[in-house]
């Protein structure tokens, strides 16, 4: 099967590409390479695991009509991996976002339509939830609204229940949940769902999206705000520096490594030949196994051997406290099922090679 992976010769993407190469599919590469992502060298050039050599690449903004058409000639399937990702710095990225993000898949699906290509398996993430499940003890499933900066100044990191106060206990959000994006990547996310969805309706596609969980691994960019915050800590060890947790180094995520959501989309791809047309499933893409972003930054200084992680108790409006979903229906459906620990994964991470420093 030939397969179109936007931003193939990012982190996730290229790892995608190995994946599908290894298992004897036919990868074409669109990456419009953005110095965010890559750095100034490009692509697998500060990597130890680059691309497969023979693997077409074509260099371009997936934003462009004629590129991506010129892309999807032959193609059978397409992962649409190219995004914009991360809280960035401010709101004055909202348009960049938009335009990567929303733009981007809007003129990618229409080639899509143009070609005849109806198998899509989007790059989805599980920031569309907002904040996580939480439980009160007296009003049961609650939704917390955005936590107050006043709070937050004062280190009152956890939330609350909005009928009545009491502290919630966090829980594993399922795919029925309903969206609440709480930033602007957030919300760019959940509306490529919904354009993926109008897709399927109006074309006859096949489509899924995998709610990635925070994805690290080998390749991670270095330095940049884009990028998540395992590559910040691993990024602060490599200069010698101890990594800064914000809040209180209580928040907990579903640290999954790459190689596994590589695995994820290979999966969804050879599910999407059994659908019926015109169908759009979300499934989260996480290893099961929550952990705080304290424990994370202890885990990789001890396996790097660098110094002990500083709690400041900083925070970044937007930032939600916890969010850690159910995986069991992409294992369930699907048969897929992570195969790096985190513990494996830390010490792999820890002396894994980055791509070099973000020129941006």
């Amino acid at each position: 099967m030939r397969v179109l992976v936007t931003g193939g010769a990012g982190f996730i993407g290229s790892s995608i590409v190995r994946t599908l190469a290894s298992g004897g599919h036919e990868p074409v590469v669109l990456d419009a390479l953005l110095p965010s992502a890559h750095g100034p060298a490009g692509p697998g050039r500060s990597v130890d695991d680059p691309l497969p050599s023979g693997v077409r690449t074509i260099v371009g903004d997936v934003r462009d009509r004629d590129t991506v058409a010129g892309a999807l000639a032959g193609v059978d399937a397409v992962c649409h991996q190219a995004a914009m990702v991360g809280l960035g710095k401010d709101f004055a990225d909202a348009p960049e976002y938009v335009g990567c993000n929303d733009l981007g898949t809007a003129v990618l699906l229409a080639g899509m339509a143009a070609a005849g290509v109806r198998d899509l398996v989007l790059a989805g993430s599980m920031v569309v939830y907002g904040e996580g499940r939480y439980d009160c003890p007296r009003h049961g499933a609650v939704r917390p609204g955005p936590r107050a900066v006043a709070d937050l100044d004062a280190g009152q990191f956890e939330p609350r229940c909005p009928a009545c106060g009491a502290e919630l206990v966090p829980g594993l959000v399922t795919e029925d949940a309903a969206g609440d994006p709480r930033n602007v990547y957030a919300a760019t996310k959940l509306a490529q769902e919904h354009l993926a969805a109008a897709w399927t309706r109006a074309t006859g596609g096949r489509a899924v999206a995998l709610r990635y969980h925070n994805v690290y691994g080998p390749g991670m960019p270095r330095d940049t705000p884009y990028a998540g915050v395992a590559s910040f800590f691993r990024s602060a060890l490599a200069r010698g520096e101890a990594p800064r947790v914000f809040e209180d180094g209580g928040q907990r995520r579903d640290f999954v490594h790459v190689r596994d959501v590589a695995s994820a989309n290979a999966v969804a791809l050879a599910a999407l030949r059994e659908r019926e047309p015109g169908t759009f499933d979300a499934y989260n893409t996480g290893s099961g196994t929550p952990h705080t972003i304290g424990e994370m930054a202890r885990a990789l200084a001890a396996a790097h051997g660098g110094p002990a992680p500083v709690v400041t108790g900083e925070y970044r409006l937007g930032d939600v406290r916890h969010v850690t979903a159910d995986s069991r229906r992409l294992r369930d459906e699907l048969g897929w099922k992570p195969e790096t620990d985190f513990g494996e994964g830390m010490r792999e991470f820890a002396t894994a090679l980055l791509r070099a420093r973000a020129d941006r």
